[in-house]
């Protein structure tokens, strides 16, 4: 990433920048501090961000004072004070919008069964970062009460970071034997810094994937999420397929790896869903879009259980349908929220509804149903469906564009005359009933249904035609 001695200075003073710029927050801080005989040191990702230019709201300190001492300086100091995690040495405050989070020096022992440590107190700085993730994540800055910055580096985590690399402060088979999850945090920070891991790192990933099973669903949930949402999701997942971490937290994105895509343009399935997930990413438009990420990373998991071959060329027939089964099983495991649930495997679901248009000239009523079925996932559908066209082949992918173009156009045509975004029948359950004498029941639910497909079949109806349609049909029940 960086290796000369200017890139170094250069670090160094941009994080020195950034932190004398909050001198007037910080500094009276550090005094207070200071006169009760303690130090205060900015540690972890806040010193990491600092160096990299991405210093955030949210910062993060060590102090050799226990909590109660640290207690009575932020009620003192602070706007507002909140209790982060008391029995592990760490309280919460906001000063002038800055969030800060100071926890006691601490030396953790790990009983090997849980990432749940018996939290011990420490009595030094180096013995506190040494227990740390990653090197880079180990370095610490010094607040004075004059405002001077004392930068603290024991453990060369400036080096990894002008390298670019992640590795653990200890031997990562005891770091991660200690807290598991410390392999996603890697894959994450692979995806959201661009860093790569060490090798000694890398190895002993693969030597104790099994070791992630000690994590809770939700826990990994998060770590996902956050790798999903860097800058290069890829490489971080490419680093949990590689090390066989995938197979136990995400196996259905490591089954695809060796299955050849349709198209046969792509090594395998997996490299076409990386693609996929890059070309999504360059539609997003406020941030990060977790359900469309995940939709396209995933949009292709049900291809190896539907692969055949015929006349020497492979077909996947109903993938969407046995992939949004996939993604709904794995979203459960995982914890994830029925909403998002629901809607990363419905766009599954639908990726594939599109080619049919390429191929036939859809009515009125069919571009209705796409739209219905989509709903409000209908503008990630959009995207998820452009990213999904892959091939090198650019008069093909020049078709498929215009094709896609035509559809959007029809849909906006529609929309002038129809409201597309809610379509309904066009007499309510009141009047169902009022019209066929019927009292509220399953008959109202299916006549509701019967009036919904004619909507979408023929179009808006006055309720006069509606009307008699519904007779008719309910006539021959």
């Amino acid at each position: 990433m960086y290796s000369d001695e200017t890139a170094r200075l250069g670090m160094l003073a941009r994080a020195t920048t950034a932190l004398e710029d909050l001198s007037e927050t910080l500094a009276p801080l550090a005094a207070r501090f200071g006169e009760q005989g303690h130090a205060l040191y900015l540690v972890g990702g806040s010193v990491r961000d600092a160096l990299l230019g991405k210093l955030s709201h949210d910062l993060d300190f060590t102090t050799s004072a226990r909590p109660e001492v640290t207690r009575a300086i932020l009620d003192d100091y602070a706007d507002v004070v909140w209790d982060t995690g008391i029995d592990f040495g760490t309280l919460s405050a906001e000063k002038h919008g800055q969030q800060i989070e100071i926890t006691t020096f601490r030396s953790d022992t790990y009983d090997g069964s849980s990432r749940n440590p018996e939290v011990q107190f420490g009595s030094n700085l180096e013995g506190d970062l040494v227990r740390r993730d990653f090197t880079v994540n180990a370095m610490a800055v010094e607040i004075l009460g004059d405002g001077t910055l004392e930068f603290h580096d024991p453990l060369n985590g400036l080096d990894a970071l002008l390298a670019g690399e992640l590795d653990t402060p200890a031997l990562p088979s005891q770091s991660f034997h200690d807290d598991p999850l410390r392999m996603l945090r890697a894959a994450r920070f692979v995806s959201q810094l661009g860093f790569s891991v060490a090798p000694r790192v890398r190895e002993a990933m693969a030597d104790m994937a099994t070791e992630i099973d000690r994590i809770t669903a939700e826990r990994i949930q998060v770590e996902l999420d956050k790798l999903i949402g860097g800058e290069a999701p890829w490489d971080g997942f490419d680093l949990l397929v590689t090390t066989g971490l995938a197979d136990r937290i995400l196996p259905e994105l490591s089954g695809i790896q060796m299955e050849a895509d349709e198209h046969m343009q792509h090594k395998d399935v997996y490299a076409h869903s990386m693609t996929v997930l890059r070309q999504a990413m360059e539609q997003e438009e406020d941030g990060p879009d977790l359900v469309l990420r995940w939709a396209a990373l995933l949009h292709d998991v049900g291809k190896p259980a539907t692969r055949s071959f015929d006349s020497g060329r492979v077909s996947f027939h109903h993938h969407e349908v046995v992939g949004a089964k996939l993604v709904r099983k794995r979203f459960r495991t995982l914890k994830y929220s029925k909403q998002m649930t629901s809607d990363v495997s419905q766009l599954v679901f639908l990726h594939m509804r599109f080619y049919g248009y390429g191929e036939d000239a859809w009515t009125d009523s069919a571009v209705r149903r796409y739209v219905a079925d989509a709903g409000e996932l209908l503008p990630r559908l959009h995207k998820l469906v452009r990213a999904d066209c892959t091939t090198r082949n650019k008069r093909k992918s020049e078709r498929l564009r215009r094709a896609y173009d035509g559809l959007e156009e029809r849909i906006a045509e529609l929309a002038e005359k129809e409201d597309l975004a809610r379509v309904r029948p066009d007499l309510d359950g009141n009047a169902i009933m009022s019209l066929l004498g019927l009292k509220p029941g399953p008959e109202v639910g299916r006549a509701w249904a019967y009036l919904k497909e004619l909507r979408l079949e023929r179009g808006p109806l006055t309720p006069e035609e509606a009307e008699q349609a519904l007779l008719a049909w309910w006539k021959e029940q």
